[in-house]
């Protein structure tokens, strides 16, 4: 494989506190975390202990308030963490974003007590999240999911499956969506279900072509009985909770896409270096010259416009049609690139010798998790040119 190092991106970052966290990430990443990646997703290992080191180094709620033990950073900041992570492996990276939506719920609308009882576990303690929406028979359409929450008492017992969820067996609470009333959005609750509540139990980990490290399993709900307490906002507010959650969730996806799509530019601009046909190294020829701009060019594309999200995001203005943008954008961007970094690596580029067959492989996952991107492109027609006729 080639020797040469990549060159870290140039960042704008806005204070010297910022650019320290970057270091530390890429300390982090460089030393903890890249070294072992390849070895661990082919062995399908997921590595809890770089998530406690994350929590140890405060990076597990960098969004969140200080006060209950995050980071009080921009989303500007913390995307660019998550972009940095996802670059050395992007289970830990996606791992990261997660939990990140996992905790959004309780967060942004749970009471001041349940900020003081769960967040400081949640954002420093060293706990995993993972976030129940979709179901065997509700994915696109998550509105029409089946799980119930029926009141006893002062408990809610619940009772249900969901499917493809992130950390599913191995996460320490779950923000689960289920239906408290009426059929379609207006009845669906949000609650937070810890994840050693009996009667959970998790399906075995799905068996996919990429993200062998990260757990995706089905999660079964028998009964799970847990205390109003749990209930994160209002009855029949759960899907709006939802839905403002995934429109942040999706800039994580945007960070991460561009971040994985960076690690295979910069090995194909290695490979590209160092591999001589003809005399001369490839990078010398136009053809492949042309392919490397092209795939810079989108990735810094992508960094731009999941950053302006951001920024609106932090300025409190209206994001959801920037986040779909990114989302799409910067997937699809990943998608690309990692196809274009098999292709300057030839037949090495087909082999696990080298990284980039595995960043393909894991770069298609990105254009579906958190809203296909057919979904996102049907968000962004909404806010062009209106809702649909009926």
């Amino acid at each position: 494989m080639p020797d040469r190092a990549p060159q870290p991106v140039d960042r704008q970052l806005p204070t010297d506190e910022a650019r320290d966290l970057i270091s530390l990430v890429r300390d982090i990443a460089r030393h903890e975390i890249a070294p072992k990646a390849a070895e661990e997703e082919d062995a399908g290992r997921f590595p809890r202990e770089v998530f406690t080191l994350l929590s140890r180094s405060g990076l597990l709620g960098l969004p969140y308030d200080a006060e209950y033990g995050g980071g009080d950073q921009p989303y500007e900041i913390y995307l660019q963490v998550l972009e940095e992570l996802a670059a050395a492996r992007l289970t830990v990276g996606l791992g990261l974003s997660v939990h990140t939506l996992a905790s959004y719920a309780l967060a942004a609308h749970g009471t001041k007590q349940q900020h003081a009882d769960h967040l400081p576990a949640m954002l420093g303690g060293g706990l995993l999240g993972a976030y129940a929406l979709s179901e065997p028979a509700s994915g696109s359409d998550a509105a029409s999911l089946r799980t119930k929450a029926v009141r006893d008492g002062d408990d809610w017992v619940l009772t249900g499956t969901k499917a493809w969820i992130t950390h599913g067996g191995v996460a320490d609470f779950y923000t689960v969506m289920a239906r408290t009333g009426v059929e379609g959005p207006r009845g669906i609750t949000a609650f937070l279900v810890p994840g050693d509540a009996e009667g959970l139990s998790a399906a075995a980990p799905e068996k996919k072509m990429g993200l062998k490290g990260s757990p995706t399993a089905q999660i079964h709900l028998d009964g799970v009985r847990i205390p109003d307490e749990r209930r994160i906002g209002e009855e029949g507010q759960g899907f709006a909770i939802a839905l403002s959650a995934l429109d942040s969730g999706r800039l994580g996806i945007a960070a991460c896409a561009i971040g994985l799509a960076q690690a295979a530019l910069d090995e194909a601009v290695a490979y590209a270096a160092d591999r001589r046909q003809f005399g001369r190294p490839i990078a010398d020829f136009q053809g492949l010259r042309f392919m490397l701009a092209d795939m810079a060019t989108q990735i810094e594309a992508g960094r731009a416009l999941y950053l302006a999200a951001a920024r609106l995001r932090d300025a409190g203005r209206p994001f959801a049609r920037e986040a779909a943008m990114a989302k799409l954008f910067c997937t699809d961007t990943a998608m690309r690139v990692t196809t274009d970094a098999v292709q300057v690596l030839g037949g090495y580029g087909y082999t696990a010798d080298f990284p980039v067959e595995r960043y393909m492989r894991e770069a298609k996952v990105l254009q579906i998790v958190e809203g296909t991107n057919q979904i996102q492109r049907m968000v962004i027609a909404r806010h062009v040119a209106g809702p649909e006729s009926r």
